[in-house]
């Protein structure tokens, strides 16, 4: 593999915002959705490249310990970090960064974000919890607002409700009726001589 700094185009000595800075222009300019040119292979080969350059240095300062807690210092830094993640579908280390927060710490941004990435995993559910909540946080922020309604739009067309299971998860059931069930099983096993649920 070339150096990682030499394809982020840094000093060895370049501190942790200057590889993220370097690391989010080159991003910018060569992610799926960053233009036409950014359409070739030659593009997401250079994505990849791009990629494994940036894991390899932080995961190398993480292991010596010089990689700040994101969160800590500048929260605004760290959610354009993830923002960039996602964009580069990059939703693990997305999802891992967000689960850094503390849940006291975690604001409408925090919410958006991880809406967004649950979304594009195709877990809507989730979605909709977190994009209804930093819309509550944050009533007047557009770009909750339509994200929040893209995924009403998209779970309405599903016959969706965000009170009840999914279909392909098991049917109407409800916490309820899961219960009962198992209830009635420990009866059963109970008769026959067992114990499936010991406390009963």
């Amino acid at each position: 593999m070339k150096d990682p700094y030499a394809v982020l185009g840094i000093e060895r000595g370049a501190t942790d915002a200057q590889v993220k800075d370097a690391y989010r222009e080159l991003a910018r300019k060569y992610q799926p959705d960053g233009g036409a040119t950014a359409q070739s292979a030659e593009a997401a080969a250079k994505m990849d490249e791009i990629n494994a350059a940036y894991d390899k240095i932080m995961n190398e300062r993480r292991r010596r310990g010089t990689v700040y807690d994101a969160f800590d210092d500048d929260t605004s830094s760290a959610f354009q970090d993830v923002r960039s993640l996602i964009q580069g579908g990059r939703l693990e280390e997305a999802q891992e960064l967000l689960d850094g927060v503390p849940p006291q710490n975690r604001d409408a941004e925090w919410y958006f974000l991880n809406g967004t990435v649950l979304y594009r995993r195709g877990w809507l559910d989730g979605a909709y919890t977190s994009f209804s909540t930093a819309c509550r946080m944050a009533p007047d922020n557009p770009e909750y607002r339509t994200a929040f309604q893209n995924v009403q739009r998209q779970a309405s067309g599903q016959g969706y409700n965000p009170y009840r299971t999914n279909r392909n998860m098991g049917g109407n059931c409800s916490a309820c009726d899961m219960c009962s069930g198992l209830i009635c099983a420990d009866c059963c096993c109970e008769c026959m001589g067992g114990d499936l649920i010991r406390c009963c």
